[in-house]
């Protein structure tokens, strides 16, 4: 039964945004009936391509994969398919013109999106820098970072669905005038609350810094050189403000656009808001996200990965996210011509933590890198021949003779891209396992995911062998919850502290390992941040976005516990963990 497989926190965040509701805010639908209404929607596109007797099959597929929390879509498609508002997708990029009626037009498809339930990223980099000359008014530019703020107000008024808030990615390149104004603007707390900032570093930017040398910013209007900065002055700068607000983060953006299938149809140059999906201009695209704890099976008390159940999901998914672009209800022409034409997507997993704690396997350990690189190869694999095999019943994206595929004589392919690996913020409480490619938070935690509502959670892994090793009781249970890290607790046998190893016991590098690994077999990019102890320095973080650009990630996010007054985790009753 379903109900039996939901937990309690997960029933609560479904009433909370996902769920059908009446006009006096009363759910109207149960959990199961939602995944029947989004089944049966999705579904319906293959009656284009297939027989009408094979409509229901795929349609009690795509229902029992999300039962059975096997797989998750991203949140709109959950929250709006087979209803009024129809838009499926989560992750938008919206242009940004150097002029006025290009902004504000930017801003008119932001608030759209954002009602709808899709977040938006933009790059700011082709707006002149402040105090240049406006020709057409003989006054001067405010910058890049003051329309920021408008764009941050209308995220405020509009919120998403009903039920969350807008979130934004905002991008400046290293080499923009106004750099500086950019990368200290969060160092007020009250400054674009609704936004994630990156930095666009270039592989330019990065030897500067290894060399210790200058580098040149760049008039966008003019394409004449201002001025020239000190790389490693700029680069400390970086990290200082990210150890001290948590932003900015980097994206690597020459890698990025290195490895973007279509870059014939010109440069990536944001992502969505959390940093897993690059994109081109007005481009959208669906995400959806396998339970890795599910796909394990156990003969004789021990688990192994069940790689056939495993590829099964895997092309069910990749199925299930085709068929999304066909039945999506697009916000403007611009957004479907684009998707449609190069319909990525992306297949990412959750519970990779709580796998490897039922493998018993350490997260900062040699065992976990060659899982993660045998799992997530795999799948990139098994992707691609799912591509495949929708490209010969279904034909190739329309840009597939524009991409790289095509003159590489690659067989033809359905998607220009399958693999993605998100966050899975709420997914992941929904489908009740650990977030995305994360480590264990802590073991008793709080998650501050809808609005002023807390939820708090125990491990339920921790919890089940404590019980059977007969040390979980209300000692245990205290101490737990008020320490980030169960290491310094005597009464806790030292494998479980190995196995239940959380965030803030794993030195940085371990994380962009795991980071790399990933990378290394998905198509688009990884969300991953490093969670660092309150104590961690500005060295730590400088380190950390340096070896990520040596280990091969396309962008960094990290997060200094009690950098902000608020922050969507926190380890029970502590405040800086």
């Amino acid at each position: 039964m379903l109900s039996s497989r939901l937990t309690q926190n997960a029933i609560r965040v479904l009433e909370t945004r996902y769920l059908r509701k009446n006009l006096r805010g009363r759910v109207t639908e149960t959990p199961q009936q939602m995944f029947m209404r989004v089944s049966h929607y999705v579904a319906q596109a293959d009656n284009a391509y297939r027989a009408k007797n094979i409509l229901r099959k795929t349609e009690t597929v795509f229902y029992e994969m999300m039962s059975r929390l096997e797989f998750l879509p991203n949140s709109p498609t959950l929250m709006n398919a087979g209803r009024e508002l129809g838009q499926l997708s989560a992750c938008f990029v919206i242009p940004v013109e150097d002029s006025l009626e290009s902004i504000f037009e930017a801003v008119k498809t932001t608030a759209i999106i954002h009602q709808t339930g899709g977040g938006t990223g933009f790059s700011f980099s082709k707006l002149r820098p402040k105090d240049d000359p406006v020709a057409t008014t003989g006054g001067i530019a405010s910058g890049p970072v003051s329309f920021m703020k408008v764009f941050n107000t209308g995220t405020e008024v509009i919120k998403q669905g009903g039920t969350r808030r807008g979130a934004n990615m905002g991008v400046l390149r290293v080499d923009h005038p106004d750099i500086l104004e950019f990368i200290w603007v969060k160092d007020n707390p009250e400054e674009l609350t609704n936004f994630n900032i990156s930095v666009a570093v270039t592989d330019k930017f990065m030897k500067a810094v290894e060399r210790d040398s200058t580098y040149p910013l760049i008039n966008p209007r003019t394409g004449k050189v201002v001025r020239r900065l000190k790389a490693r002055d700029v680069f400390r700068q970086i990290t200082e403000s990210a150890w001290k607000t948590g932003d900015p983060g980097i994206l690597f953006i020459d890698k990025i656009n290195k490895q973007n299938p279509t870059r014939n149809l010109g440069e990536i140059e944001a992502t969505n808001p959390c940093g897993e999906q690059p994109l081109h201009p007005y481009e959208a695209c669906n995400l959806g996200s396998i339970n890795l704890t599910k796909m394990l099976r156990k003969r004789k008390g021990v688990y192994r990965i069940d790689y056939a159940k495993l590829s099964e999901t895997i092309r069910e998914s990749i199925h299930f996210l085709d068929n999304v672009i066909d039945v999506n209800r697009y916000p403007l022409p611009q957004i479907e011509a684009i998707t449609r034409a190069n319909r990525r997507i992306g297949l990412g997993v959750m519970g990779f933590a709580d796998m490897l704690i039922m493998l018993g396997i350490p997260y900062d350990s040699e065992d976990a890198l060659k899982t993660a690189e045998e799992i997530m190869s795999f799948f990139q694999a098994v992707s691609r021949d799912a591509s495949f095999q929708l490209a010969k019943e279904r034909g190739t994206f329309p840009n597939f003779s524009k991409s790289i595929y095509y003159h590489s004589g690659s067989l033809p392919l359905r998607n220009a891209t399958a693999t993605t690996i998100a966050p899975t913020g709420t997914l992941s409480i929904i489908a009740g396992c650990s977030s995305g490619i994360e480590p264990l938070y802590a073991i008793s935690l709080v998650k501050n995911v809808l609005g002023d509502v807390k939820l708090s959670e125990t491990n339920p892994l921790f919890k089940k062998m404590a019980s059977e090793r007969g040390i979980y009781n209300e000692k245990l249970v205290s101490a737990i919850s008020s320490t980030e890290s169960i290491k310094d607790i005597p009464s806790i046998p030292q494998d479980m502290k190995e196995l239940f190893v959380t965030a803030f016991d794993i030195p940085p590098v371990w994380h962009l390992r795991v980071q790399a690994a990933f990378q290394k077999y998905v198509d688009n990019a990884v969300s991953k941040t490093i969670n660092l102890p309150h104590t961690a320095t500005k060295k730590d973080i400088e380190e950390a976005y340096l070896e990520a650009y040596r280990l091969g990630c396309k962008g960094v996010t990290v997060f200094r516990s009690g950098s902000r007054k608020k922050q969507v985790l926190s380890c029970g009753n502590v405040l800086y963990c």
